[in-house]
């Protein structure tokens, strides 16, 4: 945690500060220091500085003003005070205008070392409470899913709907679609959304542990089960259970999960006691269920009861329209977790990936434009890197002018529109090569 942190040391006493800069440093934590507080400000304006630690009487603006100086700047510092015991009455003054704590000369390592760690946990608790907050907001809106497509403008109308009620939802799509994202949505769109969903991944659980998972197990039910455990059904009280790829559970599974689904009611596995669960069930599945109960395959008695909602969500190349604005997002993301420049998409990279079918769909996506900002240069994902086969990439041209256009277009883009250095590369001068863009109406991506 110290890591992260900075701490600026603000005092007149170049003892003071010396020992206080050691015991941080030798902590882990950033430091700096100020003889005063017009020091301080200089440094607080050019840096931020997670904790500030002020002495009381300082030359010139004292510690109780230059307290109030860094709140007016950044309210979320924490500023701890360092006085002499005799001045006690000054730092509880400035507790009330916004201090952490205070700490009495001459210090107690241990004490001071107290405070800065409980600091820095309730900084770690901000980021940890701001981090959720996002995350919270990117679900709550139907309206942040990206697309523009009349198919997944329907799937969002359908989750508006459908959040309201408690009505067992399936989700119909091709791997990669984002059937747990809709989920989501529909969870945290409802009454539900203050309880966490619950998720259960069916095709990567065993079948002889999917009975302890949806129902939980007794001490003693099974070699191995040392311990008492919930199962998920009894976890989604209150919540929304997400079972994925419902179509993998056995013939013995889809009886009991139709029983509880009528009742509410189960026991956990070598138990006797009966156990009721407020849940409501969302399920999806990458397969047609409804062949599947005309093979025989899954039980109709439970395909009926679990499809009183569906939504159909169309896989990415019926979505032509929303590929550019998801890789758009996708670029934005990925540059940003990675502290990368890369902001836009070439206009031959577009056409690529306008033209490419994703049989993946968005997850597909997704990993394509995480590899191009990794292995990118510049400010631009370009064609070379995509990692389609030469059969998707190759071009081909209908004309010679069509060839030399998308060729002068792809020597822009790969020296960062640097006319100079494009123009030594296709050997000719920088008249020639402005004449070239004029003709060919070549733009600069924005």
């Amino acid at each position: 945690m110290s890591e992260n942190l900075s701490i600026l040391i603000v005092d007149d006493e170049l003892s003071v500060r010396d020992s206080l800069s050691n015991w941080f440093i030798e902590d882990g934590y950033s430091v700096d220091t100020a003889e005063d507080a017009k020091v301080a400000l200089k440094k607080i304006e050019a840096f931020t500085f997670h904790i500030i630690l002020v002495d009381i009487k300082l030359p010139g603006m004292d510690g109780l003003e230059l307290n109030r100086r860094i709140k007016s700047i950044n309210e979320d510092t924490i500023v701890i005070i360092m006085t002499a015991f005799a001045s006690v009455d000054s730092a509880v003054q400035a507790l009330k205008d916004g201090a952490y704590d205070f700490v009495c000369k001459p210090f107690d390592p241990d004490t001071v070392t107290h405070i800065i760690r409980n600091a820095s946990k309730t900084i770690q608790l901000s980021k940890e409470n701001l981090s959720l907050q996002d995350r919270i907001k990117s679900l709550v809106n139907v309206e942040d899913i990206i697309g523009q497509s009349e198919g997944i403008v329907e799937v969002l109308e359908q989750v508006r709907v459908v959040a309201q009620t408690d009505s067992t939802v399936i989700i119909h799509g091709d791997s990669g679609t984002g059937k747990e994202l809709i989920a989501k949505a529909i969870h945290m769109n409802s009454a539900r959304r203050f309880f966490p969903m619950v998720t259960v991944h069916c095709g990567a659980i065993a079948e002889n542990l999917m009975e302890s998972e949806l129902f939980g197990h007794e001490r003693g039910a099974f070699t191995g089960a040392q311990y008492a455990r919930k199962g998920k059904f009894e976890m989604a009280d209150g919540a929304t259970l997400f079972l994925d790829e419902i179509s993998t559970i056995s013939m013995k599974m889809q009886i009991e999960l139709l029983r509880v689904l009528e009742t509410k009611r189960f026991t956990r596995v070598g138990g006797n006691r009966e156990f009721k669960s407020d849940f409501r069930v969302i399920c999806a599945t990458n397969r047609d269920l409804q062949s599947m109960v005309n093979s025989g395959e899954f039980r109709e008695d439970l395909y009926y009861r679990l499809n009183v909602f569906a939504i159909n969500i169309p896989p990415l190349r019926e979505r032509v329209e929303d590929i550019l604005l998801l890789a758009q997002h996708f670029v934005k993301l990925y540059a940003e977790q990675m502290n990368k420049g890369t902001r836009h998409i070439g206009k031959r990279a577009t056409k690529a990936l306008m033209n490419y079918a994703f049989p993946g769909n968005v997850r597909e996506l997704e990993n394509l434009i995480e590899r191009a900002v990794v292995i990118g240069e510049g400010d631009t994902v370009q064609l070379k890197d995509l990692p389609f086969s030469q059969a998707i990439s190759k071009p081909t041209w209908e004309s010679i002018q069509e060839m030399e256009h998308h060729h002068i277009e792809g020597i822009l883009e790969k020296y960062d529109w640097n006319i100079s250095k494009a123009a030594k590369a296709l050997g000719v001068d920088r008249v020639t090569l402005y004449s070239k863009i004029k003709k060919y109406k070549i733009g600069k991506p924005k």
